[in-house]
């Protein structure tokens, strides 16, 4: 059995990871308009998925494309541009970072929750149709497992065997909703159910990733049809970038200042009568930032981290600082073009 190469899968790693950061930095400078969702703590899971990655492949994306997008090899400079609104960038400003497109790398995302399992039905379709061992990779989150659409596209891609592989990236969470207090049983048992391989894999571990994705891929291009990934992995920034249920551990004092206050009013504000029910909801808003600052703050799992330790002092080291090196002259050709454009 083939071992993967752990030095390819951390540089891509350390690329998302260095770019992502970027992406947060220009957006705390006021430069990326409007809510900026990253994915950090997703580099594993596309890291150990897109390393099977061929020519003629399709990727369909959600709202966090741009770890897969880094991956594929799209231009960086140009994705900094079009989050920041500029014509120069990949979609000419207009897609933002939460509609990248790129027609010549085969990938496309949206903000549709759900979208990209039907969207990669699609490429499946032409693939199966023009290109047969070509196969379309879907990555959605597990807020968008109970969209209607989803299950519609693994029942078609099963019922015709498309060569689909669906990435179920699992972070516990819907936005601010515990995702098991508004789903019924398992996913992976779910997509099962549909007649396709379902495993599920820690997300952290790139190398347990690559070979799940490896089995899927396989069967996939040997026109045996799809696979369902259902891989666990942190979102270390929260939903968006600002997540005010973090800032409350980040920024305890203002925040108690700001949001205190408010809160007390709507707990006295008359009449009365449902004081019991008020203090019952303040619980669950309690029990929510508990539970999400101690998955991001007490545990503390970082997926580059537990990759690092994979690879010796030296490899780590030389790997980071190439791929530092990498990200900062994109973001240097994109502020210069940028700045000949204002």
């Amino acid at each position: 059995m083939m071992k993967p190469d752990i030095e390819r899968l951390y540089r891509q790693m350390a690329r998302m990871r260095f770019f992502e950061e970027a992406q947060a930095d220009l957006w705390d400078r006021g430069l990326i308009p409007g809510e900026m969702h990253l994915g950090i703590g997703e580099e594993a899971v596309v890291a150990g998925v897109l390393d099977h990655l061929e020519e003629g492949d399709a990727l369909a994306l959600d709202h966090r494309s741009t770890p897969p997008l880094v991956a594929r090899g799209v231009d960086l400079a140009s994705m900094l541009l079009e989050v920041m609104g500029e014509e120069e960038g990949l979609c000419r400003g207009m897609g933002g970072h939460m509609h990248l497109f790129s027609r010549e790398h085969l990938a496309g995302s949206s903000g549709i929750v759900g979208s990209s399992a039907p969207l990669g039905a699609g490429f499946a379709l032409a693939a199966q149709c023009l290109s047969p061992g070509a196969v379309a990779f879907s990555f959605f989150g597990d807020g968008a497992a109970n969209q209607g659409l989803v299950l519609e596209s693994l029942n078609l891609a099963s019922a015709w065997k498309l060569p689909q592989v669906f990435v179920c990236k699992d972070n516990r969470w819907a936005i601010t909703t515990r995702t098991r207090s508004v789903t019924g049983g398992c996913l992976a048992r779910r997509a099962a159910s549909f007649g396709m391989p379902a495993y599920r894999v820690d997300g952290t571990q790139v190398e347990k990733v690559w070979v799940a994705a490896g089995k899927a891929v396989r069967r996939a291009r040997a026109g045996r049809g799809p696979s369902f990934i259902l891989a666990s992995c942190p979102r270390m920034e929260g939903h968006f970038l600002g997540d005010p249920l973090l800032r409350v551990y980040r920024e305890p004092l203002k925040q108690t200042v700001e949001i205190g206050p408010p809160l007390a009013r709507a707990m006295l504000s008359k009449p009365l009568a449902a004081l019991i029910q008020r203090c019952g909801y303040l619980g669950n808003i309690g029990r929510t930032i508990a539970t999400l600052g101690g998955e991001r703050y007490l545990l503390a799992i970082d997926p580059l981290r537990r990759g690092a330790k994979l690879l010796s002092e030296e490899a780590r080291a030389r790997i980071e600082s190439e791929a530092k090196s990498e990200v900062a002259e994109a973001v240097s050709r994109a502020m210069e073009r940028r700045g000949r454009n204002d």
